[in-house]
């Protein structure tokens, strides 16, 4: 009996490790008195978002973060936590949580992240949820790109159309001369 309990321990190390390492990103929040329909409208937030929250013995968690060499959560790892895995963007999980803790202040709140292998404060995610997707930072870095290389193109542009100009006037006054 001792062996299967064991066994089934491990399994459930091993499916939060799992999660861990398929993550963008991880956060770790305290619910303490959210209501059923409360938990159920935010986990079909975050269904919608591609990212999946799951509640987890706090010891599973701990086993699963030092077995990956992170032991900075530990602290956190106390009462009753859920966790938000980040599947496709790193900011979706942190956003939709820290919009569902400012609703919910008493009974919602963020206690840490993961990413990249580094453990991350309550401040460190509310901070990385206010970043933008991953859509919207191409797009900015696109508009960045595209400002230069228009200015050099104008700059061409001009240079190009000072020349045509002294050639012009090189040829009128050529056949000026000529013609007189």
């Amino acid at each position: 009996m001792k062996e299967q309990t064991l066994q089934a321990k491990e399994n459930v190390v091993a499916e939060i490790k799992e999660h861990i390492e398929q993550a963008k990103s991880v956060t770790i929040v305290a619910y303490n008195g959210v209501n059923v329909e409360q938990i159920t409208a935010l986990r079909n937030k975050y269904r919608e978002a591609d990212v999946v929250y799951k509640v987890y013995k706090n010891t599973m968690v701990r086993r699963a973060f030092n077995e990956l060499g992170t032991t900075d959560l530990d602290e956190v790892l106390n009462g009753p936590n859920a966790f938000v895995f980040s599947n496709n963007e790193m900011v979706d999980g942190p956003k939709i949580s820290a919009e569902f803790a400012k609703d919910n202040e008493e009974k919602f709140k963020i206690l840490a992240g993961y990413m990249d292998g580094k453990a991350m404060s309550a401040d460190e995610v509310v901070a990385l949820s206010k970043l933008p997707g991953k859509e919207v930072l191409l797009s900015m870095v696109l508009r960045g790109l595209q400002g230069p290389i228009a200015g050099f193109a104008n700059v061409s542009q001009g240079i190009l159309r000072k020349t045509v100009y002294a050639f012009n006037a090189i040829k009128e006054k050529k056949e000026e001369e000529g013609a007189a």
